[in-house]
């Protein structure tokens, strides 16, 4: 069954939308973190089991050296580091010369046992991709917890004496902003320029690039659009916002999505619906052939006007 989605990229300049390359890994390491953020669409936090294993990791690993053209390794979670594997992965990844990112929630460089993280990060040069979803300490504090809002400035600050977001340095940090509520996010470059003024002159921190997304209508942010009643309107919105311009660049088509099962999702999004790559594709990081997964169709719902939003 065509989807609305499916019907609307009809007229955009990618009217089937199809893998171009694989350049990026995407492993998503489980669902444990010590957060409880309202918005997440992993549904993570501090009591969920789900975690990879050694074993899958080692597949990851393999599959790195296997193929020379995926250049990148994007670790995310949960809060990534709580996984034991992510030191392995991004230790290994970095011997093999792959760009490594960290999807960091900031505060759990303060968990116990955690506090060598961002001399590790430094270390490896593993470029930090931070969530601080506002520079209002009220906004962040009431979507991600109270008090996260001071750890993840003092965590910015600790980035910032090593290196991280300074010029010249090599080290890359780099925020991401979401909105609170069921609005949509401004245009990027604007905003950037608020979060720059703002952080530097409050607390003297530096970063690289901002980039804004919006959250995604499944699992907890989808529950609370539900019992808000916010849900029909703020699909209206994705709809409209949709650019068909957008289309040959999301980030699907250069990119697959490892779950902490070592299987393969055309994004993390799909990951967290549970809709594999295509039918008949290796499903699973053991079977990964890059040549056959490059070709592939992608699975789309209308979730999917999220990755083509105009900005």
């Amino acid at each position: 069954m065509i989807t609305p989605f499916e019907e609307k990229i009809k007229g955009s300049p990618l009217p089937i939308l199809e893998a171009a390359t694989i350049d990026t890994l995407q492993v998503n390491v489980g669902k444990l973190c010590n957060q409880i953020c309202k918005h997440c669409h992993v549904d993570a936090g501090p009591r969920r089991t789900e975690i990879m294993a050694h074993e899958t990791a080692a597949l990851v690993m393999d599959v790195l050296k296997r193929y020379p053209g995926i250049k990148m390794l994007d670790i995310t979670g949960g809060a990534p580091e709580l996984c034991p594997e992510f030191e392995f992965l991004a230790d290994e990844a970095t011997k093999l010369g792959r760009h490594v990112i960290d999807r960091c929630n900031l505060t759990v460089f303060y968990e116990r046992g955690k506090s060598h993280l961002p001399e590790f990060l430094k270390a490896r040069r593993i470029e930090v991709v931070a969530s601080f979803p506002c520079y209002l300490e009220e906004n962040v504090d009431s979507q991600r917890g109270q008090g996260v809002y001071q750890k993840s400035v003092e965590a910015l600050l600790w980035l910032n004496r090593l290196g991280y977001g300074q010029e010249g340095s090599g080290l890359t940090l780099n925020l991401v902003y979401n909105p609170v509520g069921a609005y949509l996010p401004p245009p990027q470059g604007a905003l950037e320029g608020d979060y720059k003024r703002e952080l530097k002159d409050r607390f003297g921190i530096v970063f690289n690039q901002l980039f804004t997304i919006t959250n995604m209508p499944i699992s907890r942010f989808k529950a609370w659009l539900e019992v808000s009643g916010n849900l029909e309107r703020y699909m209206q919105k994705l709809e409209s916002a949709f650019n068909p311009a957008t289309v040959p660049n999301v980030m699907c088509r250069s990119l697959i999505s490892v779950s902490w099962e070592g299987y393969l999702f055309d994004c993390d999004f799909n990951q967290m619906l549970d809709m594999r790559v295509n039918r008949g594709l290796p499903n699973h990081i053991r079977d990964f052939d890059a040549h056959v997964l490059s070709k592939r169709l992608i699975a789309t719902r209308n979730h999917c006007y999220l990755g083509a939003n105009q900005n």
